[in-house]
């Protein structure tokens, strides 16, 4: 089967974007004119836009919806408002196999009580909504808007000069967000977000006006240096930052206690999918935990990578791994042992292709977030 495209599919062509199948989407991957290494560049020092309408899209609307989003989610919506957004995890509900795994993690965005906006990952959301519908009492509805919707992210230190001269609100508290016009769209939900750890926006516009909306963002900010961006830059930036993804430090495996994720859980509400065994897991503390790990040497972690103790003992396997454009070094995120008691700073090694290349323990971002 054909994998999918975005309503950009042809600004990406136009651009010589490397293309490749992501969750079966047709999405790019870097373009041409400096690839990862300078749209990584563009979003630390100055301005990145990317496309990412991969991203699910769903509406949960009703008397009660966001009362019952709360009664299956794992964050506390009892802690944002209207015109918030918040982080959030759906795990596997307790009774089923692999209870407590992360279904996905994905964002929520509060309209009211009566209307929420979910953004879950490209290859779950159909599960997260179909979820979601099959548990939802009479009178909510649950809504795949996927093909209604796309999503683009202007992120870095400029992000907001750019909005401005378009005249799109961006003069927002982090996580929150408002609907608003500018660039060619009638309409335009503007969240202060995004997955790079600068100061960004993800922009939510109907389809139909996504290419119009993206070739003006690209005039706007050509006199700040703005690149478009694809996922491979995307995938540095968050490696930097030491953010998850889905498939690599959370999954139905992989747990959040495991993934210290516990701060998108709302550990004292009565009910959520998944809650009494994530309770007993950190009650009885988790058999591994996440950590992040910073080359010593030349080796670059990737993922899959077994992780050695001093004694050539495997302690663990690395989940992303990457160059750091911004440091220089190869970076990565494993799972280790917690019986192992490695602790911050504890030297260990990576087993690159039979080769152990030494890394340090570390915490974490592996750079300074601005994000606030």
């Amino acid at each position: 089967m054909s994998p999918l495209t975005s309503p950009l599919h042809d600004r990406h062509l136009a651009a010589g974007a490397k293309l490749a199948d992501f969750s079966g989407w047709s999405m790019p991957i870097e373009y041409a004119g400096g690839g990862v290494l300078a749209e990584h560049a563009a979003v630390r020092t100055g301005v990145g836009l990317f496309d990412v309408s991969h991203l699910g899209t769903g509406t949960v609307r009703g008397p009660g919806a966001a009362a019952f989003l709360d009664s299956c989610l794992t964050n506390d919506l009892s802690r944002i408002g209207r015109g918030q957004a918040q982080y959030t995890l759906c795990c596997v509900p307790d009774g089923e196999q692999q209870a407590g795994g992360v279904v996905d993690d994905l964002i929520v965005y509060l309209h009211g009580p009566d209307d929420v906006l979910l953004v879950p990952n490209a290859a779950n959301a159909p599960e997260v909504l179909g979820r979601l519908a099959d548990a939802a009492p009479a009178g909510v509805t649950v809504e795949d808007r996927h093909a209604e919707v796309a999503v683009l992210a202007v992120q870095g230190p400029r992000a907001l000069q750019v909005l401005e001269l378009l005249g799109v609100p961006g003069e927002i508290g982090y996580m929150s967000f408002v609907t608003g016009t500018g660039g060619g769209a009638t309409e335009v939900t503007v969240c202060r977000t995004g997955y790079t750890g600068e100061h960004g926006y993800e922009l939510l516009v109907g389809a139909d006006r996504a290419a119009e909306l993206w070739d003006a963002l690209l005039e706007a900010g050509a006199d700040l240096g703005i690149r478009p961006c694809g996922l491979g830059a995307r995938d540095t930036l968050r490696t930097e930052m030491g953010y998850p993804l889905h498939g690599h430090e959370l999954s139905r495996d992989i747990t959040p206690v495991q993934a210290r994720a516990g701060w998108a859980v709302g550990w004292r509400k009565p009910a959520f999918w998944g809650r009494e065994a994530l309770l007993a897991e950190k009650e009885a503390g988790p058999a591994r935990l996440l950590w992040g790990l910073r080359s010593t040497g030349r080796g670059i972690p990737r993922p899959g990578m077994a992780v050695l103790d001093a004694a050539g003992e495997r302690v663990g396997e690395t989940t992303s791994g990457t160059f750091s454009p911004t440091l220089k070094t190869g970076i990565g995120l494993a799972l280790l042992d917690a019986s192992a008691g490695i602790a911050e700073g504890a030297e260990l090694s990576v087993d690159v292709r039979g080769r152990p290349q030494p890394v340090e323990v570390v915490k974490p971002p592996f750079v300074p977030s601005r994000v606030r």
